[in-house]
């Protein structure tokens, strides 16, 4: 995975808008939209901006150890992609996840009770 993907990523798992993450940064939004898309050389001060922004160490940021992380997308088209990232990263990818099964659980509970309710009429 190449640097500015890294950081797409990772502004993704943080929930954040481009231009939220280009407010941080005191940037124009289409001058991070081009870090992004890889368009512009990131200088070492910006780098170490965009990492203080996330949380995490420069060293991990620019990182491509053997920390992967396999995950499927999509609905009948899946792809397959091997992403290295921090175990931070990883720890609040996982923590988003369980709040996204707790909330669908929540959900199907929810409906039951209503089709239980329904089924009393």
């Amino acid at each position: 995975m190449k640097i500015y993907e890294k950081i797409g990523f990772m502004r993704q798992l943080k929930g954040w808008s481009q231009e939220e993450m280009a407010e941080q940064l005191q940037m124009s939004p289409s001058g991070y939209a081009k870090i992004e898309r890889g368009e512009t050389d990131i200088q070492i001060s910006r780098l170490e901006q965009i990492a203080k922004s996330f949380d995490v160490d420069l060293i991990d940021l620019l990182s491509f150890g053997d920390k992967n992380v396999v995950y499927v997308t999509g609905d009948n088209n899946h792809q397959i992609q091997n992403l290295n990232f921090s175990q931070e990263a990883t720890a609040f990818e996982i923590k988003r996840l369980q709040l996204i099964i707790e909330h669908l659980k929540e959900t199907i509970s929810l409906k039951d009770e209503i089709i239980a309710t329904l089924k009393k009429y």
